[in-house]
């Protein structure tokens, strides 16, 4: 019997019209998010179409300010009205999660977020999202190996969800400039999507490597890669229907951004440039640090100067960050003093500069930093004031890199022999595992998040475990990466020093094949700012960083774990026992005392006598501490043990014991205090191993130190408390097990005085 026929087929003709019908409800809600009469630019259009129309998975490559966020925003706008579930957005910041929720609140969009900062409210959007109240559902990265949000609510989300997205889709790959593994966790929910779920990633900083390596990771095999115009470009691939990702990559040109390089030696000329051309530049911006330490002391300074600023970093307050964003999106500041913490996603369409006090590890990271600004206006300035400290600040970050092969496996046969009596798997903690390995926490933790991608360990509540699970190192890829990380650095000092045009420097970093000569740059129309800096702001830089001194806060608290390294200690250390509040003459990673401290305590310099303008740098950190709160001029109190000190006391020194010797000599010579003796290496040999983490170096330390007997005497004799001085402290530990041991022989109070603190 013949079968009764079907509706005929929809015709191309019809097709074409859906798609046109599909597109004018696009363009208006595009006008409720950007007002007027905004349409969508035509790769705007071709990524929604994938999304809404064909299901299919995109990769969108386009300069900041492109609007990637509108195409999420109206393509789940179109998905919800089709009845498609709420759309997952993986979102690295918290500014970045809060511009987003603003955004699709102005399109009528509800969007709520998950983060480390609303933990109280999570139960509450889990319940909104189940009840099919939340459009848009913002989950950071980390969220995705919690072991609650993985087990529980992280398989409903994949069930249900109408679009995901990866914004900041770099982060996904090593090779990109901000890697976070957090972001490979995304395998597990690709993997568990439904069929024909769409899955966009976006960002604006990707070279053609990492393009492809954010493909492989999310999944998506060799997509086929379209251009910014129109018709086929990608070939077969790039036409709907075959199951590729149309991967779309268009001219990174920022063409309202004037670049310059400005050389300006030391960092008082720095400072005192900022001081005198702020006013100058347009509107209210960033000024960009390296470090925290040196955000801070830029801070202080501008504002010593009258200027409205605000710090921006990551040791800033939630609380403290949310009132610094809104007051500079309110202009209430002149600019946000940032680190790297306010990078990716904070959205001010009139942001007027963004200048960078030292330079980025890469032109990649550069350019997104630059690109926050001038993204709604015709002109804006990115200045880099490189430093000659920025390559030993480079080599720092570098030291936190995917460790040996060694410490990798010692970590794995740590999970691996925690067992219980049946040799089921038994969780160890962070901290646990820090007293078992031979790395620093956050190295160990950022370690341990590749290694339960790889499937080597899973995290679990209480720790993690062992999966038992073969795993190979790959000495190959890492070795690559550093390479490739050093190529990037050298590339940042030839972006400094090149007289070819700067933005086509960057965009051919970025294997932007559209890049040619911007002709606005110094390079290309001239330079735009003076070198030149008064007299008077020049002296009051060097003033504020050759102000020495910053407080050194005691070790309380013994780390946890130490009984699995042999030791008996846990738990507050006994405040008899304990060293008071120190001092430092500065940071190493600072801008001020930081700069000089670096050269004479540089792994190799020569030990020589301390210098005399670092000793009469630290008789003024004396006497400011002893005039200040808790200082032995005062009112004794608990925090200065004992008054004014009435000895100094050295600590053995093996690589820069002139140094450290001479030092001494002179705090006691000035002070007019008797140089009671030195902490000797117990057995004469100095302490080796880790300097890693707190429960290794505990383990190195103890036992490894004697206070000699001539040295206890004078202690005794002396009934008072001591100053304490080394260096530099790096950990704490040193001081911590030196004061220790002097207290319980008989010093009524240590107080630590060191040259540089690390960090």
């Amino acid at each position: 019997m013949d079968a009764t026929p079907g509706p005929p087929a929809p015709s191309p003709a019809d097709h074409d019209a859906d798609r046109a019908a599909v597109r004018e409800r696009a363009d208006a809600v595009l006008r409720e998010l950007a007002g007027g009469d905004a349409r969508l630019r035509e790769d705007q259009w071709r990524a929604i179409e994938a999304l809404v129309i064909d299901h299919r998975r995109a990769l969108v490559v386009q300069r900041t300010g492109w609007g990637k966020s509108a195409v999420y925003f109206v393509a789940t706008a179109l998905l919800r009205a089709a009845g498609a579930g709420p759309t997952v957005i993986v979102s690295p910041l918290l500014a970045l999660m809060r511009n987003q929720i603003d955004a699709a609140a102005r399109a009528g969009i509800t969007a709520r977020t998950i983060n480390s900062a609303n933990a109280d409210e999570w139960e509450t959007v889990q319940q909104e999202v189940a009840a099919g109240a939340v459009d848009v559902l913002l989950v950071s990265p980390e969220r995705l190996n919690n072991p609650d949000f993985r087990d529980q609510v992280l398989p409903r989300l994949a069930a249900s969800t109408g679009l995901l997205v990866v914004d900041e889709a770099h982060c996904i790959s090593d090779w990109g400039h901000d890697f976070r593994p957090d972001y490979r966790r995304l395998r597990t929910m690709l993997a568990e999507l439904p069929p024909g779920v769409p899955v966009l990633a976006t960002t604006a900083t990707a070279n053609s490597r990492v393009t492809a390596d954010v493909a492989e990771q999310l999944g998506t095999g060799g997509p086929a890669v379209g251009d910014s115009g129109d018709g086929d470009p990608g070939g077969d691939g790039d036409r709907p229907g075959d199951g590729a990702a149309l991967v779309l990559r268009g001219p990174l040109d920022r063409e309202s951004l004037a670049l310059g390089v400005l050389p300006l030696g030391d960092p008082a000329q720095r400072l005192a440039w900022l001081a005198d051309h702020l006013p100058d530049l347009p509107g209210s911006g960033i000024v960009y640090t390296l470090t925290v330490a040196a955000a801070e002391e830029v801070t202080a300074f501008l504002r010593q100067r009258g200027f409205p600023v605000a710090s921006y970093s990551g040791r800033t307050e939630d609380v403290d960050r949310r009132s610094a964003e809104a007051d500079l999106l309110a202009n209430r500041v002149k600019a946000l003093v940032a680190t790297s913490a306010l990078g990716m996603g904070f959205d001010k369409p009139d942001l007027g500069f963004v200048v960078h006090l030292g330079s980025p590890q890469s032109p990649i990271a550069y350019y997104q930093q630059v690109g926050r600004a001038g993204r709604g206006i015709k002109q804006a300035e990115a200045l880099l004031l490189p430093g000659p400290e920025d390559q030993a600040i480079w080599r720092y970050f570098a030291g936190l890199a995917f460790p040996p092969e060694a410490q990798v496996r010692a970590t794995l046969a740590a999970l691996a022999d925690h067992t219980g009596p049946d040799g089921e798997p038994l969780p160890l903690s962070t901290p646990a595992l820090e007293a078992r390995v031979d790395l620093r926490r956050t190295r160990l933790e950022t370690m341990l998040k590749v290694l339960d991608v790889d499937g080597a360990v899973k995290r679990v509540r209480g720790g993690w475990i062992s999966t038992v699970r073969p795993w190979a190192y790959d000495t190959e890829r890492y070795a690559r990466v550093a390479e490739t990380r050093a190529a990037e650095q050298q590339s940042m000092l030839d972006y400094a020093a090149t007289d070819g045009c700067r933005m086509d420097f960057l965009r051919r970093q970025l294997d932007d094949e559209e890049s040619a000569p911007c002709g606005r740059c110094d390079n290309c129309a001239g330079p735009r700012h003076s070198a030149e800096v008064s007299a008077e702001a020049l002296a009051a830089a060097r003033a504020a960083l050759g102000r020495p001194g910053i407080e050194l806060e005691p070790r309380r608290q013994w780390p946890t774990g130490l009984a699995a390294a042999g030791i008996d200690l846990k738990g507050r250390i006994a405040p008899g026992e304990q060293a008071a509040a120190g001092r430092a003459l500065g940071r190493l990673s600072d801008i001020g005392w930081g700069t000089r401290l670096r050269g004479l305590l540089a792994p190799g310099a020569p030990d020589t006598a301390v210098p005399p303008e670092v000793l009469d740098a630290v008789v003024t950190v004396l006497a400011d501490w002893a005039r200040g709160p808790g200082g032995w001029a005062g009112p004794e109190n608990e925090q200065n043990q004992g008054g004014r000190p009435v000895g100094v006391v050295t600590m053995a020194s093996a690589t820069r014991p002139q140094l450290v010797e001479s030092l001494g000599a002179g705090v006691a010579r000035v002070g007019r205090l008797p140089l009671l003796g030195r902490i000797e290496y117990a057995g004469g040999e100095p302490p080796r191993g880790s300097r890693s983490n707190s429960a290794q170096r505990l383990r190195v330390l103890h036992g490894s130190f004697e206070v000699p007997d001539g040295l206890a005497q004078a202690l005794a004799a002396a009934g008072g408390p001591v100053l304490l001085v080394d260096d530099f402290t790096d950990s704490g530990w040193t001081v911590a097990v030196a004061a220790r041991l002097l207290r319980r022989a008989g010093a009524a109070g240590v107080l630590p005085l060191v040259l540089a603190q690390q960090g």
